[in-house]
């Protein structure tokens, strides 16, 4: 059997505050095989993004590690490539130039010379195609939707290559139509990339929809995994097909009752909102 792309192992996360120590994070575990899609779902303060910032080597652990590929995590690394919530792209670039600086700096290790300026022009316009942008290479950000903005921030990040890709709450500040779009969009991407993905949602619907494995953490403080529900729907997944299967009506009842029965007791001050297709709270 082959070893997991990513291990993390009795995973912990201590905090210093004026009060004492404040334990975040405990006692995690988790192994993710290469190409697998992951959510993290939870009420707001929950752990995830802690998780996810721990993943991305933003912070490092008190307790534990993270492996990625046989490697300890030791800091930020370019086969990690972290997309947020807020797409953070650099305003006086256009959309061409934010994904070509992402390629550049991956350039070396695939061309040397004068090969290079014309391998750096194929990947940005492949990666432009594939999140069909092609149409606004020549636009700057704030000429174009806050869908569209995501869309580039989500081709900047896969132009690094990344072995995991990882997002918090990419869709989270999207209207409902906008966010579907993505949603498939990101499915056929991950389909043909086969990138192994980490992603942070609020939304139910969503996780189903998009996830191998959903993991649900526990309330914090001292945080940890409660269940890992497997999805076992074929794919590609058509969210009206979807709509009335039972196996998906079935998963979709088990995160509600993981959130809502099961960690209820400590549940966030403000009310957490189930619509029609999404359950939306506040970030971890």
């Amino acid at each position: 059997m082959s070893k997991p792309l990513l291990d993390l192992t009795q995973l912990g996360m201590r905090f210093p505050t004026p009060n004492g120590e404040f334990l975040a994070l405990k006692n995690v575990n988790l192994q993710i095989n290469k190409g697998e899609f992951i959510s993290l779902i939870g009420h707001s303060g929950c752990g995830k993004s802690t998780v996810l910032n721990l993943v991305a080597g933003l912070h490092l652990p008190t307790d534990g590690g993270v492996i990625v590929d046989g490697r300890e995590v030791a800091g930020p690394g370019p086969e990690r490539a972290v997309v947020f919530q807020h797409h953070s792209l650099l305003p006086w670039l256009t959309v061409y130039q934010n994904v070509e600086l992402a390629v550049k700096q991956i350039a070396d290790q695939y061309k040397q010379g004068a090969e290079t300026k014309v391998w750096v022009k194929q990947q940005v316009e492949h990666y432009l195609d594939l999140i069909q942008m092609t149409n606004a290479a020549d636009k700057k950000p704030d000429e174009i939707s806050g869908g569209m903005k995501q869309r580039v921030g989500i081709a900047r990040a896969l132009a690094l290559r990344p072995k995991v890709l990882l997002m918090d709450e990419p869709f989270g500040a999207l209207d409902a139509l906008t966010r579907a779009h993505l949603q498939d969009s990101l499915m056929k991407i991950q389909a043909e990339l086969n990138n192994t993905v980490i992603m942070i949602t609020h939304d139910v619907d969503e996780a189903v929809l998009l996830s191998d494995k959903i993991v649900m953490m526990t309330n914090g403080p001292a945080a940890t995994i409660g269940e890992v529900l497997e999805i076992n729907l074929p794919r590609p997944r058509n969210r009206v097909d979807l709509a009335d299967d039972p196996n998906y009506q079935k998963y979709r009842q088990s995160v509600l009752r993981f959130l809502y029965e099961k960690q209820s007791k400590a549940a966030p001050s403000k009310p957490v909102k189930e619509h029609t297709t999404s359950v939306t709270a506040k970030s971890a």
